[in-house]
């Protein structure tokens, strides 16, 4: 079933983009920077207005709005920044912050059963309890995007965006942040649309993958197929671009 689709979105760089991602999917959007690529996030987040075309989740139309009449998304889908460490107020705990989801978007039942919740998304990215009263100043740059991630999952939403969630990581810390990822998505069968200009990120977690350039969706096919036989040429470059692939 589809779980969230844009038809004939057109904002600014974007031209006539169609893109859909159905449930348990994991889908990558990659482009080279100017591709469009944070414009999408913000329109499919309900961020910016379209221009032109359509944005719907679960068949019912999205569009800038409060945060009261945005609820019904916000609970469907999260997302987890580029830069988490700019997100996490550093007076709070590391549970307080993953708490703050159900606080202001969940149901009383699951305000009284807040810190099983807290809990079952602090062990779905594997945070040791050691760091669960720490503070985000105390935390790496890798625990921090993991307690991002935790703070996007605890409502356990249908689907999450992410962007570049392992820009700007060494090698071991981007490792251990892309096995979280797909841990906490085999766990609890959240969707994924992942946007990056790293293909070996997206190949390592992503079904399928839509490539971007100059605003338009180009290529949207399997992964695999894309890394063996890249058509476009925005998607051949980004493919020679990869050292290794996993």
């Amino acid at each position: 079933m589809t779980l969230l689709r844009c038809e004939g979105l057109s904002l600014r760089l974007l031209r006539d983009v169609d893109l859909a991602v159905s449930d348990g999917e994991r889908l990558g959007v990659v482009g080279e920077s100017g591709a469009g690529k944070t414009t999408l996030l913000r329109a499919l987040l309900a961020l910016e207005q379209p221009d032109a075309g359509t944005v719907t989740c679960r068949g019912r139309q999205v569009r800038p709005g409060s945060p009261r009449r945005l609820g019904w998304f916000r609970r469907l889908v999260q997302y987890v920044p580029q830069d988490p460490a700019s997100t996490l107020d550093p007076r709070r705990s590391v549970r307080e912050l993953v708490a703050l989801p159900v606080q202001r978007l969940g149901t009383p039942d699951e305000g009284r059963r807040m810190r099983g919740l807290v809990d079952e998304a602090l062990d779905a990215v594997d945070l040791p309890g050691s760091l669960r009263d720490a503070r985000a100043p105390q935390l790496s740059g890798g625990q921090a995007q993991r307690v991002a991630l935790a703070r996007a999952l605890v409502l356990r939403p249908a689907l999450l965006l992410a962007d570049e969630p392992v820009s700007g990581l060494d090698l071991p810390l981007r490792a251990q942040v892309l096995a979280s990822l797909r841990a906490a998505f085999e766990r609890q069968g959240t969707s994924l649309l992942l946007v990056s200009h790293d293909l070996a990120a997206v190949a390592a977690l992503c079904h399928r993958t839509v490539v971007l350039a100059d605003g338009r969706a180009v290529e949207d096919v399997p992964t695999r197929q894309l890394l063996r036989a890249p058509q476009h040429p925005s998607s051949r470059a980004l493919v020679t671009a990869v050292p290794t692939l996993p």
